[in-house]
Protein backbone atom coordinates (compact mmCIF):
# COMPACT_ATOMS: atom_id res chain seq x y z
CA UNK A 1 0.00 0.00 0.00
CA UNK A 2 2.73 2.70 0.61
CA UNK A 3 4.35 1.55 -2.67
CA UNK A 4 1.13 2.43 -4.38
CA UNK A 5 0.55 6.12 -2.44
CA UNK A 6 4.52 6.49 -3.07
CA UNK A 7 4.18 5.85 -6.53
CA UNK A 8 0.69 7.94 -6.73
CA UNK A 9 2.52 10.74 -5.32
CA UNK A 10 5.48 10.36 -7.81
CA UNK A 11 3.09 11.07 -10.64
CA UNK A 12 1.19 13.65 -9.38
CA UNK A 13 4.87 16.04 -8.66
CA UNK A 14 5.43 15.14 -12.78
CA UNK A 15 1.87 15.68 -14.06
CA UNK A 16 0.91 18.85 -11.85
CA UNK A 17 3.50 20.86 -13.27
CA UNK A 18 3.36 19.65 -16.61
CA UNK A 19 -0.08 20.09 -16.63
CA UNK A 20 0.17 23.88 -15.58
CA UNK A 21 2.98 24.29 -18.15
CA UNK A 22 0.31 23.26 -20.83
CA UNK A 23 -2.71 25.01 -19.16
CA UNK A 24 -0.59 28.46 -19.66
CA UNK A 25 0.64 27.52 -23.29
CA UNK A 26 -3.21 27.24 -23.93
CA UNK A 27 -3.94 29.81 -22.28
CA UNK A 28 -1.40 32.29 -22.70
CA UNK A 29 -0.85 30.67 -26.92
CA UNK A 30 -1.56 33.17 -29.42
CA UNK A 31 0.25 36.17 -27.52
CA UNK A 32 3.25 33.57 -26.66
CA UNK A 33 3.44 32.37 -30.42
CA UNK A 34 4.24 36.08 -31.51
CA UNK A 35 6.16 37.02 -28.77
CA UNK A 36 8.62 34.09 -29.92
CA UNK A 37 9.80 35.25 -32.82
CA UNK A 38 10.49 39.09 -31.90
CA UNK A 39 13.04 38.45 -28.84
CA UNK A 40 16.12 38.54 -31.20
CA UNK A 41 17.87 41.69 -31.79
CA UNK A 42 17.36 45.15 -32.45
CA UNK A 43 16.81 45.94 -36.56
CA UNK A 44 17.61 49.01 -37.98
CA UNK A 45 15.79 49.98 -40.93
CA UNK A 46 16.61 51.64 -44.76
CA UNK A 47 14.58 54.32 -45.05
CA UNK A 48 15.32 53.87 -48.66
CA UNK A 49 13.99 50.54 -48.98
CA UNK A 50 10.22 51.20 -47.92
CA UNK A 51 7.66 50.13 -50.16
CA UNK A 52 4.78 52.70 -51.52
CA UNK A 53 1.83 50.06 -49.50
CA UNK A 54 1.52 47.25 -47.09
CA UNK A 55 -1.44 45.46 -47.34
CA UNK A 56 -1.53 43.90 -43.70
CA UNK A 57 -5.54 42.06 -41.75
CA UNK A 58 -5.86 45.28 -40.23
CA UNK A 59 -5.79 47.25 -43.49
CA UNK A 60 -3.37 48.82 -45.61
CA UNK A 61 -0.73 50.87 -44.83
CA UNK A 62 0.95 53.85 -47.14
CA UNK A 63 4.25 54.36 -47.92
CA UNK A 64 4.16 57.87 -44.75
CA UNK A 65 2.77 55.58 -42.23
CA UNK A 66 5.69 53.06 -43.31
CA UNK A 67 8.33 55.48 -43.08
CA UNK A 68 6.77 56.77 -39.63
CA UNK A 69 7.13 52.72 -38.43
CA UNK A 70 11.01 52.87 -39.80
CA UNK A 71 11.03 55.70 -37.62
CA UNK A 72 10.02 53.96 -34.36
CA UNK A 73 12.15 50.41 -35.35
CA UNK A 74 15.36 53.04 -35.68
CA UNK A 75 14.70 55.14 -32.87
CA UNK A 76 14.57 51.33 -30.74
CA UNK A 77 17.53 50.30 -32.48
CA UNK A 78 19.47 53.30 -31.16
CA UNK A 79 18.02 53.19 -28.15
CA UNK A 80 20.23 53.00 -24.71
CA UNK A 81 19.91 50.88 -23.08
CA UNK A 82 19.77 48.61 -26.60
CA UNK A 83 16.31 47.34 -26.96
CA UNK A 84 15.30 43.82 -28.54
CA UNK A 85 13.18 43.62 -31.31
CA UNK A 86 10.43 42.80 -29.51
CA UNK A 87 10.49 46.26 -27.93
CA UNK A 88 10.51 48.28 -30.68
CA UNK A 89 7.36 45.75 -31.87
CA UNK A 90 6.04 46.78 -28.83
CA UNK A 91 6.61 50.21 -30.10
CA UNK A 92 5.22 50.10 -33.83
CA UNK A 93 2.14 48.32 -31.71
CA UNK A 94 1.44 51.36 -29.82
CA UNK A 95 1.64 53.99 -32.77
CA UNK A 96 -0.18 51.69 -34.63
CA UNK A 97 -2.92 52.11 -31.59
CA UNK A 98 -2.72 55.82 -30.47
CA UNK A 99 -2.21 57.02 -34.61
CA UNK A 100 -2.48 54.19 -37.31
CA UNK A 101 1.30 55.43 -37.78
CA UNK A 102 -0.13 59.17 -38.45
CA UNK A 103 1.64 61.82 -37.24
CA UNK A 104 -1.30 63.81 -35.60
CA UNK A 105 -0.68 67.46 -35.08
CA UNK A 106 -3.68 67.69 -33.03
CA UNK A 107 -5.37 66.90 -30.23
CA UNK A 108 -7.82 64.40 -29.29
CA UNK A 109 -10.30 63.24 -26.37
CA UNK A 110 -7.24 63.25 -24.38
CA UNK A 111 -6.46 66.68 -24.65
CA UNK A 112 -5.59 69.49 -27.18
CA UNK A 113 -1.56 68.79 -26.39
CA UNK A 114 -1.76 65.11 -27.19
CA UNK A 115 0.26 65.19 -30.91
CA UNK A 116 2.29 62.55 -32.67
CA UNK A 117 2.57 58.95 -33.53
CA UNK A 118 1.93 58.18 -29.76
CA UNK A 119 -0.60 60.66 -29.13
CA UNK A 120 1.73 62.41 -26.51
CA UNK A 121 1.09 64.80 -24.19
CA UNK A 122 3.58 68.28 -22.93
CA UNK A 123 4.85 66.03 -19.82
CA UNK A 124 6.57 63.82 -22.88
CA UNK A 125 8.69 66.95 -24.05
CA UNK A 126 8.27 69.60 -26.63
CA UNK A 127 5.69 69.88 -29.26
CA UNK A 128 8.23 69.97 -31.93
CA UNK A 129 10.24 67.11 -30.55
CA UNK A 130 6.52 64.88 -30.27
CA UNK A 131 6.03 65.58 -33.54
CA UNK A 132 9.54 63.90 -34.56
CA UNK A 133 8.54 60.16 -35.09
CA UNK A 134 12.39 59.39 -34.31
CA UNK A 135 12.18 61.28 -31.15
CA UNK A 136 8.67 60.52 -29.89
CA UNK A 137 9.64 57.18 -30.08
CA UNK A 138 12.36 57.76 -28.32
CA UNK A 139 10.39 59.14 -25.28
CA UNK A 140 8.21 56.07 -25.73
CA UNK A 141 11.09 53.82 -25.33
CA UNK A 142 12.77 55.77 -22.57
CA UNK A 143 9.96 54.79 -20.21
CA UNK A 144 9.51 51.38 -21.57
CA UNK A 145 13.01 50.81 -20.59
CA UNK A 146 12.79 51.57 -17.35
CA UNK A 147 8.88 49.88 -16.81
CA UNK A 148 10.32 46.83 -14.90
CA UNK A 149 9.64 43.72 -16.47
CA UNK A 150 8.32 45.23 -18.88
CA UNK A 151 9.99 41.81 -21.47
CA UNK A 152 8.25 39.48 -20.06
CA UNK A 153 4.59 41.63 -20.05
CA UNK A 154 2.20 40.71 -22.36
CA UNK A 155 2.71 43.42 -25.59
CA UNK A 156 -0.57 45.48 -25.05
CA UNK A 157 -0.05 45.39 -20.98
CA UNK A 158 3.60 47.09 -21.63
CA UNK A 159 2.32 49.74 -24.00
CA UNK A 160 -0.71 50.80 -21.39
CA UNK A 161 2.09 50.39 -18.36
CA UNK A 162 4.17 53.57 -20.49
CA UNK A 163 0.78 55.38 -22.17
CA UNK A 164 -1.64 54.78 -19.02
CA UNK A 165 -4.66 54.93 -21.33
CA UNK A 166 -8.42 53.84 -20.33
CA UNK A 167 -8.39 50.14 -21.97
CA UNK A 168 -5.12 48.01 -20.70
CA UNK A 169 -6.50 45.86 -23.75
CA UNK A 170 -6.55 48.52 -26.47
CA UNK A 171 -3.12 47.62 -28.40
CA UNK A 172 -3.86 43.84 -28.90
CA UNK A 173 -5.45 44.20 -31.51
CA UNK A 174 -2.11 46.00 -33.56
CA UNK A 175 0.38 43.12 -32.52
CA UNK A 176 0.01 40.70 -35.31
CA UNK A 177 0.18 44.15 -37.56
CA UNK A 178 3.13 45.70 -35.32
CA UNK A 179 5.63 42.30 -35.92
CA UNK A 180 4.43 41.89 -40.33
CA UNK A 181 5.30 45.37 -40.55
CA UNK A 182 8.23 45.29 -38.50
CA UNK A 183 9.59 41.87 -40.44
CA UNK A 184 8.88 43.07 -43.85
CA UNK A 185 10.44 46.54 -43.12
CA UNK A 186 13.81 44.85 -41.76
CA UNK A 187 14.09 42.46 -44.80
Amino acid sequence: MAGKVAGGVAVLAVAVPIGLVLSLVVFFGGAGAANADCTGPAVKVDAGTIPASMETPTGTYRHEQLLNAAAVLNAGAGHKPVLSLRGQEIGVMTALGESSLVNVDHGDAAGPDSVGLFQQRDSWGSRADRLDPFKAAGFFFDRLSKLEGWEAMEPSAAAHAVQRNADPGHYKRWWATAVQISEKLAD
